[in-house]
Order: structure tokens, then C-alpha cells, then sequence
């Protein structure tokens, strides 16, 4: 690190060293932190937009608490590049996100300073709690316990019952509230209309504040008349101002708003209810994007922008020529031409319009898609509402988000079989965003659940078709799943891409070369790969290999598998799923049901998280690359 340009932050390698500056020399380090967040992430790529939004915040908690043994929990994790470079991770921070490198998002496998696993969002107000709990059972009682949420998170399910569970449990948490209007598109729902919306007088909590502790001091003020006053306050508050402050109505002390971009009146906000009693929520509006215009002018896209110029803002393209169309592209543009031509279909997204690209159906119809904000349990219970009374929902949900949902797919869609299409989006290997976001369990997750058809198009042709058989009537809950990335037909052919939209047969699969002595059985995209791997043979090998696409997961398809329980005494199966109970697993049951005694080599994602790297790097981790493929069918035959 140039020592002339961060002349700050090239001596702050923890953040004790951070305590040493004088509050007045903290807007540098914010500059030069964010500085070095830009410069890093425009040539490896990463979150960008929040972390620059919450600079301020992370310098503040890091000067005024004595993390580690103080607790931050961060929600959404993609906000903490500045946390991890005033960590110990400065000198590393190049190798983010990068294979063997440092992990995408805070994670105690990592660094003592991260308190908790926050890949997925809304769980920081109940960890902290949890945290809160054990250190007054361990005799830890003066720990201080820091939840960040913000970011859209405060939407989800789960940070309602974090916040329930606060107000009836004896803790002295403080929530941060990080307001940026933002998720990764701008965040929507009433709470967020809400927060736009609250204001509560600064010199107010001032003065309620030096009450209280006057009143403590004299001794007048116990736990029992602290929340008797506490009500009593709230009630005469909401009279005069005729407002309702929903966090105090639940006996939650709030403070704001506050500009969380100012880390002078941060720290002296944080200094002053770092010791308060009781649960407290700091409520700070902060820019996404803040100090970078770009991402300030256009944060959806400077969210994760990949790589850019620093200087310029211009970002760098890495296409080559005509590349084909990537999977969440040809889902978008489909569910436009689908709802087109019916009336009943809607899209629902939880906070991802644009990342799952259902944005372009929401451009011509606006009022036929439902950003739900991060709620992935209401995502899928809402599309089961709107489908028992007569629509056809498309619900999008990443595959690692929608492990979330799991009950709600289970005992609001299957067990009436109604008619929602389930777009498991980011299936398998997402690459460098690591265990948090890989989609490794969905199929062994699904494939016991009655009523549910489960299916994988091995391109796009066969997700444009899966979409349409999915939506025709009768066919109840339907699951499709497919990766990130592109597909497999170049965007110059567009004739192939955009073929014609026709009914796949529910439960059959396809032959898609014949062989004389080994099977081997795909689902979804990576059936491309083992193509590439048999056409790479020699011909008289090649000739001994043959290849069928299950396509469906469930039902399976009785009579192709009954062709190759008959044919072949050797299978291989290959899926980009967990290997344990997967589409492998279901392959084996079948056999054995059926009487056949095959000698079955599975590949698939082994019994542990994958880390993060490169799709490429990860796969032959897993043995899923082609190197890998290849010898095993030549070691099988």
C-alpha cells in the first residue's frame, strides 16, 4: 500500500490502532478507505456500493467498541469490505473473493472479528440477541453486542422475530439501522416507505436521555419504572407528533434519524448510548455508493458492477463477439412472451427484479410484477394465495435464497399441488460468492416432496419450452431449475435461442447420443459439458458412450431408465447438485426398485461447503471438470 496516498491507512492493521488516532483524523481514514475499496474492487470484482455507503459506520464502530471481543454482527455481508480491511485483512484484501483467497462474505472461519455467517440477509438482530443472551450467562456481562442491518434486510420475516423476541428479552443490544432505500434495486414495502417517512427530534433524545440519566443516578429509575416511562413517554409522543414509532411501541429505544455518513457525529451518537440499558435502535440514513458518483447515480448497477476504471467510472466489458444468452436473459424475455399470451401469469421476485431479469416484464407490465422486497417465505405463500384464486404465478427465487422458503414450498404450494412455477435461479455453482450462494441443495431438498415436478433444461431452447409446459393447466407446482452464466447458442442465432415455444411431455427425458457400454445420465446445462468431454474422445471410445438427459428430476422417466437398467451394466450419473440425495441417489433408487443391478459412479458436489472461487476452479475441486469427467468414463468403460 502507498504509504504517501494512504498515509492513515497504511499503519491501521486492527482496530486497536485505529483507537490510537484522534477523532478529527477519522474523515481521512474514510476517505482513504474508501479510496482503497474503490481502487481494489475495479480490477477484482465485488460488492461495491454498499460497502462505500457504510464506510463512515465501520470506522465509527470500530473506534468506539473493542471488537473483537465487542460484537458486530453485520446482516447482508456484502457491506463489510471496509470491516474486513481494518481487520487484519488489508494486506490480503486483493485475493477477495478469489480462490484460496479471502472469503466473499464475514465469517468467523475466518477472522475473529466476524461474529457470524451473514451471507443471506435478516438474521442479524437474532444472532445478536442470541450473543447478547450467552454473555450474560457466561459472565460477560459488559460485552456490547452491535447488529447492522440495513440494505433491504429489515424487510424479511425473520428480523420481525428478531425484533419481537427483543423487546420481551432482557438484553442491552444495539441495532443499527443502515437506511440507504436500497437492496440491491431500490427497496420497496411499507416498512421501507415507513423509515423514508420517521423522524424523531435529535435535541429531543438529547434531552430525554440526560433524563434518564439523572434519574438513574438518583436512583429513581429501576427496570420496572424505566418501561413504565418508557410507555407512558411513547403514548404522549405519538399524541403531539401524531406519529407512531413502531420500534418504541415495542419497548425498543429509538435514536435518529442520523446522517450515517458523518463519522464525527457517529462516534459521538455511538459514545453516547453505547452503555445505555436496555435494547436500542440507531437509526442512520446512509448513500449507497456515497463518495463514488457512479454508484451514487446509479447503485443498482454499481451494487456488484464487476471490473470498471477507477478514475473514469467506465466499466470493462468482458464479452468476446457473440456470446450466447444468459439464462436469466432468456428466463426474462420468455416470461414476457409468455404473459403476452396469458392473461394470468405474474412474476414474483423477491427483491431481485433485475438480478433474475424480471425486470423486463415489469417494464411493459408494471402491474403484473410483485417486488416483494427480501421475503422469500412471502414470496412463495403469496404466489400460493394468488394461484388458488385463479393466476399463474411465476415466483423467482436464487436456489440458495429459496432454502429459506422450504416449509412454505412444502405446506403452501405442494400440498394443493397449486399452479406456481418455482425458477430456481443460480442453481449449482455460482462461483465466487462461495457456500453462502452455491445452489447445492435444491434438488436433494425437493425430491421427497409430493406433487412437486422438478426439471433441469440442459439449454435454453429447453428452459423456454419447460417455461411454457410449466404454465399450461393441470400441471400444478412446478419447479425449474438452472445456473448463472450463459447458455449454450451464440446471440448472432437468435432463431435458436429463440425457439418455438412447444409442450414437453412432464416426466420423459431424451437420448441424446447412443453407446454400447456405458451410460451416462445428465441433468441440466452440465449435460453440455459431458458432450464436449464424449466429442473429444476418440471415435471408436466415443461409439461405447452413450448420453441421456434425464431432464426431469421428478416424476422420472420410467421407460428411458427402464431402456438403460436393461442395456447397460455400468452408469455414470453427473449433476451440478449435492451429490448426497440428489438426482445420482434418485437414479440408484429407481435401479434397485426395479430389479437392476448396475454398477452406478456418481458425480456431483461432495458432502461439504464448497468455498468460493471461479466456476472452473471450483468444478475441479469437486471433480466436475472435464479433465475429471473424462477419466472416469475412461476408467468405466
Amino acid at each position: 500500500m502507498d504509504e504517501k496516498r494512504f498515509s492513515l491507512l497504511s499503519h491501521l492493521q486492527y482496530p486497536a490502532d485505529l483507537r490510537k488516532l484522534g477523532v478529527k483524523q477519522l474523515p481521512e481514514v474514510c476517505d482513504e478507505l474508501r479510496q482503497d475499496i474503490i481502487e481494489e474492487v475495479s480490477v477484482n470484482p465485488g460488492h461495491l456500493a454498499s460497502s462505500l455507503g457504510v464506510v463512515e459506520l465501520t470506522v465509527a464502530l470500530h473506534y468506539v467498541f473493542d471488537t473483537p471481543d465487542d460484537r458486530i454482527v453485520w446482516d447482508v455481508g456484502h457491506q463489510a469490505y471496509g470491516h474486513k480491511i481494518l481487520t487484519g485483512r488489508r494486506d490480503s484484501f486483493f485475493t477477495n473473493r478469489k480462490f484460496g483467497g479471502v472469503r466473499p462474505f464475514p465469517t468467523p472461519l475466518e477472522s475473529e472479528y466476524d461474529t457470524f455467517t451473514c451471507g443471506h440477509a435478516s438474521n442479524s438482530i437474532s444472532a445478536a440477541l442470541g450473543m447478547a443472551v450467552a454473555a450474560k450467562k457466561t459472565g460477560n456481562a459488559n460485552r456490547h453486542v452491535v447488529a447492522v442491518i440495513g440494505d433491504g434486510a429489515m424487510s424479511g420475516g425473520l428480523a420481525f422475530e428478531g425484533l419481537n423476541n427483543v423487546s420481551s428479552t432482557p438484553n442491552d443490544i444495539l441495532i443499527i439501522l443502515n437506511d440507504n432505500d436500497m437492496s440491491i434495486d431500490r427497496a420497496v414495502g411499507g416498512m421501507e416507505k415507513y423509515l423514508i417517512n420517521l423522524d424523531v427530534n435529535e435535541t429531543y433524545n438529547r434531552l430525554r436521555f440526560k433524563a434518564s440519566q439523572w434519574l438513574h443516578g438518583k436512583g429513581y429509575l429501576n427496570d420496572d419504572r424505566r418501561k413504565g416511562i418508557i410507555r407512558l413517554n411513547n403514548a404522549l409522543k405519538s399524541a403531539l407528533t401524531h406519529q407512531q414509532n413502531i420500534f418504541e411501541g415495542m419497548n425498543i429505544r429509538y435514536f435518529g434519524p442520523f446522517d450515517g455518513n458523518d463519522v464525527e457525529e457517529l462516534v459521538r451518537v455511538l459514545r453516547q448510548v453505547k452503555d445505555m440499558k436496555g435494547p436500542k435502535l440507531l437509526h442512520l440514513h446512509t448513500v449507497k455508493g456515497k463518495g463514488y458518483a457512479p454508484a451514487e447515480k446509479n447503485a443498482t448497477v454499481w451494487h456488484a458492477p464487476g471490473r470498471f476504471d477507477a478514475a473514469t467510472g467506465e466499466r470493462i466489458s468482458d464479452s468476446n463477439g457473440c456470446q450466447p444468452m444468459k439464462y436469466q436473459d432468456v428466463f426474462g424475455n420468455t416470461l414476457l412472451e409468455l404473459a403476452r399470451q396469458n392473461p394470468r401469469i405474474v412474476g414474483v421476485t423477491p427483491a431481485m427484479p433485475t438480478g433474475c431479469s424480471m425486470n423486463i416484464m415489469a417494464k411493459e407490465m408494471p402491474d403484473r410484477v410483485f417486488d416483494v422486497g427480501i421475503a422469500e417465505e412471502h414470496a412463495v405463500t403469496f404466489s400460493g394465495g394468488m394461484a388458488k384464486d385463479g393466476m399463474q404465478p411465476f415466483c423467482n427465487i436464487y436456489s440458495a435464497f429459496a432454502q429459506r422458503a422450504y416449509d412454505n414450498i412444502i405446506h403452501d404450494l405442494a400440498i394443493l399441488n397449486l399452479p406456481v412455477v418455482l425458477c430456481l435461479d443460480r442453481a449449482g455453482l455460482v462461483g465466487q460468492d462461495g457456500p453462502t450462494h452455491h445452489g447445492a441443495f435444491d434438488m436433494a431438498a425437493l425430491r421427497p416432496v409430493p406433487n412437486l415436478t422438478i426439471a433441469s433444461p440442459m439449454d435454453e431452447c429447453e428452459l423456454r419450452r419447460l417455461m411454457y409446459t410449466a404454465q399450461l393447466p393441470g400441471k400444478g407446482t412446478f419447479v425449474i431449475r438452472y445456473p448463472r452464466g450463459r447458455g449454450v447458442y451464440p446471440v448472432s442465432e437468435e432463431s435458436d435461442w429463440r425457439c418455438p415455444l412447444t409442450e414437453i411431455a412432464v416426466g420423459t427425458g431424451r437420448r441424446v447420443r447412443e453407446g454400447s457400454e456405458v451410460a451416462v445420465i445428465t441433468i441440466g446445462p452440465i449435460g453440455n459439458d459431458v458432450e464436449t468431454v464424449i466429442s473429444g474422445m476418440d471415435e471408436a471410445e466415443a461409439s461405447k458412450v452413450a448420453h441421456y438427459d434425464l431432464r426431469f428430476l421428478k416424476p422420472l422417466d420410467d421407460k428411458m431408465l427402464t431402456e438403460i437398467g436393461e442395456k447397460f451394466d455400468k452408469i455414470i450419473t453427473v449433476e451440478d447438485g449435492i451429490r448426497m440425495g440428489g438426482m445420482g441417489s434418485a437414479v440408484l433408487e429407481w435401479m434397485s426398485d426395479h430389479g437392476y443391478q448396475p454398477r452406478i459412479k456418481r458425480l456431483g458436489l461432495p458432502d461439504n461447503f464448497v468455498e468460493h472461487g471461479t466456476v472452473d476452479e471450483l468444478r475441479k475441486v469437486c471433480g466436475l471438470d472435464n479433465d475429471n469427467m473424462r477419466k472416469v468414463i475412461e476408467e468405466t468403460l
